[in-house]
C-alpha cells in the first residue's frame, strides 16, 4: 500500500496553493489558508491531516533554517576570514548558500556553510589552510574492490560475488521525559528483506525489548516493530540486531542486446508518474530531450540520463519530508543529496519508457574505521537482463574500461544493506501519526498516542561488523 502523502494535492485544489506558499516561504499566508480551512468544517478526515501537516511541515522547515544571515557569515569566516561583503552576496544571490526568505525574512539552511564549500570552487579556493578534504565513503572513488569484483564476475559468469556476512544492530533511544512516564512508547526500526543475489539469509539475533514483530517479507520498507513504557528521567531505548550476508552485484551488459522493456503489468507501476516525487513536468521533459537527443537504445539512454544526474553536485540535503517533490528540488536547486539525484533518475528514466525504481539503506566500509552512512540508490530495468542496480550519486568512476567506468550503472559493491524496495509505503504495523520521514526509512521511526516524535527527540545508532568467513562473530 503507498503511503498517503500529507499535501498531495491536484492543480487548482486550495491544498495545492497552501503547499505552493510554504515552498516559497510565504508561512502567514499558508497559516490563514490552514485556518480558514479549518474553521470552514468542510474537512474530512484526510484532508484534515495534510492540513495539519503542513503546519507541522513549516515547523521542520524552520528546524532546517535555523540561522541569520550574521550566523552564516560568522561560519563561513572560521574558514574564509577575511570574507567580504561582497563576496557574501554574490554567492548568496547565486543560490550557492542555501536560504529561504520566511515572510520576508532571511533563514539559512543549517548546512549552507559547509555546503558553499562543496558547491563554489571558488569559496573552496579560499578556505584557510590547514585544508581537510571533504569526507566521503572509499567506494565513490575507483577502489580494488570495484576491480575485484568485475574480474570475479567475468571469470565466473555470475552477477553476484563477493559475499560478506555482516552482523548489524540497529539503536534507537527516545530522550527522558519525551513521553509521559507509563505511556507505551511505539518504534519502527528498519529491517531488511531478503532480495536473490543481493542480501540473503537474513537471521533475528537479538532485540530490546525482546520479541520484535517483525514485518513480512512483502513489505517494501521493512521494520521490526518494539513498544515499551516510558519511565520518569530515563531514555527509552530500542534496538534489533541481525546478521545478513549482502553480495556484490555486476552485470556485464552489452548494449547492442538491450531491447524495450515488454509490455508487463509487473512493469506497469515502474513507468508511470507518482506524485508527489516523480512527476513528469515540462520542463524536465524539456531537459530530458536535450539530454538523449535522438539515441533510442535504452541502456544508452540510460547512460546519457546518468550522467547528466551524476554531473548535479552533491549537498548535504534538508529533510525529505520538508521538500514537496524531492526530484524537481534536484533538478532546479543545483546540487542535490543521494535520494533526491536517484529519484530525478527514476523520474527521467521512466519518462523515457525505461522501468525505474527505489532502494535505500546504509553503506559501511571495512576499509575506512567507523565509515557508515545512510544511502538511497535505485534499479532500472534492461531486457533481456532483467532489474539491474544503480548508483547515480557514487556515480561514474575514473577509469578508461568502460566495465569500471560504469560500474554503477548495472552493479553495486558488497557494503551495503537495503532496507527499502520503495520509498513512502506503508508499515507493518502501520504507524497512527504521520512519519518524521515521509519518503525513506533508514533511522527510524517513533511515537505515542499524543503523536509523532520528531528527530530533535530521540537519537539512533547503526553498528556493524564483517564475520569472519565461518560465520562466527
Amino acid at each position: 500500500m503507498v503511503l498517503p502523502v500529507p499535501g498531495l494535492a491536484e492543480a487548482g485544489d486550495p491544498l495545492a496553493g497552501i503547499v505552493a506558499d510554504i515552498d516559497q516561504g510565504r508561512f502567514q499566508q499558508a497559516e490563514a489558508a490552514i485556518m480558514a480551512a479549518l474553521v470552514g468544517g468542510h474537512a474530512d478526515a484526510d484532508d484534515l491531516q495534510a492540513l495539519q501537516f503542513q503546519r507541522e511541515r513549516m515547523r521542520r522547515i524552520r528546524l532546517d533554517f535555523a540561522l541569520d544571515a550574521t550566523t552564516v557569515r560568522d561560519r563561513i569566516r572560521a574558514q574564509i576570514p577575511d570574507l567580504g561583503e561582497e563576496e557574501f552576496q554574490r554567492w548568496d544571490s547565486a543560490g550557492l548558500i542555501e536560504r529561504l526568505d520566511i515572510d520576508g525574512e532571511p533563514r539559512y539552511f543549517n548546512r549552507s556553510a559547509s555546503n558553499l564549500f562543496r558547491l563554489s570552487p571558488e569559496a573552496a579556493a579560499r578556505r584557510m589552510p590547514p585544508v581537510r578534504p571533504f569526507a566521503q565513503g572509499p567506494y565513490e572513488s575507483l577502489h580494488r574492490h570495484h576491480r575485484d569484483v568485475t574480474q570475479v564476475a567475468k571469470a565466473t559468469g555470475a552477477t553476484s560475488v563477493l559475499p560478506r556476512r555482516v552482523r548489524i544492530t540497529h539503536t534507537l533511544s527516545v530522550k527522558p521525559d519525551a513521553v509521559p512516564a507509563g505511556d507505551t512508547v511505539r518504534a519502527w526500526l528498519p529491517y531488511p528483506r531478503a532480495i536473490a543475489g543481493q542480501q540473503e539469509a537474513i537471521a533475528l539475533v537479538d532485540s530490546r525489548p525482546a520479541r520484535p514483530q517483525v514485518a513480512p517479507e512483502r513489505a517494501l520498507q521493512r521494520t521490526a516493530y518494539l513498544e515499551q513504557a516510558a519511565v520518569a528521567g530515563t531514555p527509552t531505548t530500542f534496538s534489533v540486531t541481525y546478521e545478513v550476508t549482502v553480495h556484490a552485484r555486476r552485470v556485464a551488459i552489452d548494449p547492442d542486446r538491450v531491447v524495450p522493456p515488454p509490455a508487463t503489468p509487473e512493469l506497469a507501476s515502474y513507468l508511470v508518474e507518482r506524485a508527489p516525487h516523480v512527476v513528469f513536468g515540462d520542463d524536465l521533459r524539456r531537459f530530458s530531450e536535450q539530454v538523449v537527443g535522438d539515441e533510442t537504445n535504452p541502456y544508452r539512454v540510460a547512460q546519457k540520463l546518468f550522467a547528466a544526474v551524476d554531473r548535479i553536485p552533491w549537498a548535504g540535503a534538508r529533510e525529505y519530508s520538508t521538500i514537496s517533490n524531492l526530484s524537481d528540488y534536484a533538478f532546479r536547486a543545483g546540487h542535490a543529496d543521494c535520494g533526491q539525484q536517484t529519484l530525478l533518475l527514476i523520474t527521467l528514466l521512466r519518462m523515457n519508457g525505461i522501468p525505474a525504481r527505489w532502494q535505500s539503506g546504509w553503506a559501511f566500509s571495512e576499509d575506512v574505521e567507523g565509515h557508515d552512512t545512510m544511502h538511497d540508490w535505485g534499479a532500472l530495468y534492461l531486457a533481456p537482463y532483467g532489474w539491474v542496480p544503480m548508483d547515480v550519486t557514487t556515480g561514474q568512476l575514473a577509469s578508461d574500461d568502460p566495465a569500471l567506468r560504469w560500474f554503477y550503472l548495472g552493479g553495486l559493491d558488497a557494503y551495503r544493506v537495503a532496507f527499502n524496495d520503495d520509498y513512502s509505503r506503508e508499515f507493518i504495523p502501520a504507524k497512527q501519526h504521520v512519519r518524521s520521514e515521509t519518503v525513506d526509512l533508514q533511522r527510524g521511526e517513533v511515537e505515542w498516542k499524543g503523536g509523532n516524535l520528531y528527530f530533535d527527540q530521540w537519537d539512533y545508532q547503526f553498528e556493524w561488523t564483517v564475520l569472519p568467513r565461518d560465520g562466527r562473530g
